[in-house]
């Protein structure tokens, strides 16, 4: 398995992301506890799904453009087209 180091320029958008799905999250938890309704349950966890989505595909969409800078540069990329697509898939 290859080992990409996931640098602060690579993620700062998807953890933006994923610290709005954790509020959502925690919103759901506590519409479910306090026993809301479930489509209201339901619609805020949809919610959840796509930032987490969203979050991902942002990651993948950072390791793409880090490894065709490292190409551009000359350089072997820590992974190959392959692996993203692969990670990419996983998401889907």
């Amino acid at each position: 398995m290859v080992v990409v180091e996931m640098k602060p320029e690579m993620v700062g958008d998807a953890l933006t992301r994923l610290r709005r799905a954790r509020g959502q999250l925690n919103g759901v938890i506590e519409a479910m506890e306090e026993g809301r309704d479930c489509a209201e349950v339901l619609t805020q966890l949809a919610a959840v799904s796509r930032a987490l989505d969203r979050a991902g595909f942002k990651v993948v969409a950072s390791g793409m453009r880090y490894c065709q800078q490292a190409r551009d540069d000359g350089d072997e990329p820590p992974m190959t087209e392959q692996e993203l697509e692969r990670l990419f898939l996983a998401l889907a």
